[in-house]
């Protein structure tokens, strides 16, 4: 049988395929998804679950004249096989290779820059009234799945759109089948029904003639609703403005695509649930979808991953080991993680610690706030997030958190560059946006041992503090398991020389040891951003003929600019090398690529160093990222 697949260069051309050829698509798609994320690493079970939709989609819709926009974007690679990258696949994720998420300068079937979640709504609904606007007839139609959902931004646009009259369909991929299990024949049935001309005409038409007898519109339009709730969980989004279609099964090519077909031509907000299976497809990731959501290379007739040799626990285990322990010294401890658990290193506590464990889903705003509350009535939150994801509490983090000066604890994973997820996942400014806030204690470990430290120390602290921490494994050290609390803004000395001083802060301490032992530096371990050891920085001021200070966050307001400013308040004037991020997004790569690509390597701090010493105007202060 001659492979479908390679004849496809763009979705035009699935409009010469027959029902049977589109099945085999699928078949084909389907095994080619595999194929290549075994070989790249990635994100697995979300788009195996997507493969039939997508193929309906562009085959129902006029793309990309009519915009689609994924989320969460991590579904769309089987989108982005067809729409012209299948050769490219290979470079999935790796340096100056496709994203592993749509990206609006990468493809222009790809509408909308999809990392985060929750954001496909809005992002449509703006598309939408924007051909409205424009008085164009675009379809726009946002697919929402694999928990996005559960945020209340995607519900604060579905009750926006439900008041308004703009043209947009709002696909919901049920792929954990948490609204309902239901879907069979009887169904699809009513789906093809409900999607249909004729009851779309008689639905209006009604309308029209019983909407002038108000008593007798009212009991048709509640006797509808009951009859679809009988067999239609929709209630919710008919309520919101949506007119309802579904659940039906996503993997129905032939009922999609006349589901979809109605859908096309129906006027106003529009919504199809369908319910898809994670994983479709291949027997590992159906059977465990959450252990192949993301994943390394595999071998993929076996499905066996491949594993790198450990040098250690991660900083991930390290912290989940921590609040296991912790929560058996303090009954008051409660984590809390916005659907992050097995990415926090939570799954153990939350097995051991069932009653103490908060799963908010797809809720960074709720997930800080709901802290909050906890700390007001005495008990220890802990809020495990990401870096990039805390970004989207930030104004909880303040107004709730920080002016209240409550005792929560933020153990931030993933700080600094995080390699292959890229730009939308990178934790490059947390330092900067954290460190502008009152009441906060920031706090960035060296190596595993200070993070179990720094976690037991922002316990204790009675007010907010956060810990950010790389992705990865550490240094190799001893892990303590006795715990001590470490006396806050205190720095240490791990290297003593002339003339050079190195302030490094975090994981940045294995580059400044190796730039020094070439230098004859001075190397400090900061731990603390907040508050500096000022004290330690006014002596080295003094002592030494350069500061340099390096960071694995933006250099713009973050770690080396409060150095930086301090020296300024105190009008000591000394040389100062400020090396961190650039002021540019970084792209995907492995970690080691990215620091190079920014100039944080033992020989940039050489060349930094060298550059300056030459200079002649070592009264002045340089800044370099």
């Amino acid at each position: 049988m001659s492979s479908i697949l390679q004849t496809i260069t763009n979705p035009h051309d699935l409009s010469d395929l027959s029902p049977e050829q589109l099945i085999q698509l699928a078949d084909e798609l389907r095994q080619f998804v595999i194929q290549s994320v075994s070989s790249t690493g990635g994100h697995l079970s979300a788009g195996l679950g997507t493969i039939e939709l997508t193929i309906a989609l562009h085959y129902v819709f006029n793309t990309p004249e009519d915009r689609i926009v994924w989320d969460v974007g991590h579904q769309s690679y089987p989108h982005k096989i067809l729409t012209g990258r299948r050769e490219l696949m290979p470079s999935l994720r790796q340096k100056d290779g496709l994203s592993g998420f749509p990206r609006r300068d990468e493809s222009p079937y790809d509408t909308f820059g999809v990392g985060h979640s929750s954001t496909s709504i809005s992002a449509a609904l703006g598309m939408a009234l924007g051909a409205k606007q424009k008085g164009e007839d675009r379809k726009v139609v946002a697919v929402i799945g694999d928990g996005a959902l559960t945020a209340g931004m995607a519900f604060e646009a579905l009750n926006h759109a439900g008041d308004l009259d703009a043209n947009l369909l709002v696909i919901l991929n049920d792929n954990d089948m948490s609204i309902s299990p239901n879907v069979g024949a009887l169904s699809n049935h009513l789906a093809k029904i409900l999607s249909g001309k004729l009851y779309s005409t008689m639905r209006e038409g009604s309308k029209k003639v019983l909407g002038k007898m108000p008593s007798v519109w009212e009991l048709a339009r509640r006797t509808e609703e009951h009859v679809k709730g009988m067999v239609i969980p929709g209630t919710l989004f008919e309520e919101l403005g949506f007119n309802y279609i579904g659940p039906i099964d996503g993997h129905d090519l032939p009922t999609l695509i006349k589901t979809l077909h109605n859908l096309r031509d129906m006027k106003g907000p529009q919504f199809l649930h369908i319910v898809t299976t994670k994983g479709k497809g291949y027997k590992p990731a159906e059977e465990n979808p959450c252990a192949y959501h993301g994943v390394g290379r595999f071998h993929p007739e076996s499905g066996k991953l491949e594993k790198t040799p450990a040098t250690g626990p991660t900083y991930t285990q390290v912290f989940g080991d921590w609040l296991c322990d912790m929560a058996r010294l303090d009954e008051r401890l409660v984590g809390i993680t916005p659907a992050m658990r097995e990415g926090s290193g939570m799954v153990k506590f939350s097995e051991e610690f069932p009653q103490r464990y908060f799963d908010v889903g797809i809720a960074e705003q709720h997930a800080v706030t709901l802290a909050a509350g906890l700390a007001c009535e005495g008990v220890k939150p802990v809020v495990a997030i990401y870096s990039t994801f805390l970004q989207r509490a930030y104004d909880q983090l303040i107004h709730d958190v920080a002016l209240q000066n409550l005792p929560v604890v933020f153990a931030i994973d993933r700080a600094g560059v995080v390699g292959p997820d890229g730009a939308t996942h990178a934790g490059s400014f947390d330092l900067s946006y954290l460190r502008c806030i009152p009441n906060m204690v920031i706090m960035a470990p060296a190596d595993e041992n200070e993070c179990r430290q720094m976690l037991y120390t922002g316990y204790r602290h009675t007010g907010p503090t956060a810990i950010r921490y790389p992705r990865g494994t550490g240094m190799g050290v001893n892990i303590e398991s006795k715990m001590t609390a470490l006396p806050l803004g205190k720095a240490e000395i791990r290297r003593t020389g002339s003339k050079i001083a190195l302030l490094s802060f975090g994981s940045m301490l294995t580059i400044a040891l190796e730039a020094a032992a070439t230098l004859d530096a001075t190397v400090v371990n900061m731990r603390f951003v907040k508050p500096l050891d000022a004290k330690l920085i006014s002596a080295l001021a003094s002592q030494y003929d350069v500061l340099v200070t390096i960071e694995d966050n933006v250099a713009m307001g973050g770690a080396g600019s409060a150095v930086i400013e301090y020296l300024v308040q105190q009008q000591i004037n000394i040389p100062v090398i400020n090396m961190g991020l650039p002021d540019h997004f970084l792209e995907h790569g492995s970690r080691e690529q990215l620091l190079t690509d920014a100039g944080l390597t033992a020989d940039d701090i050489l060349r930094h160093v060298n550059a300056i010493s030459q200079s002649g105007q070592l009264a002045k202060h340089a800044t370099l990222a």
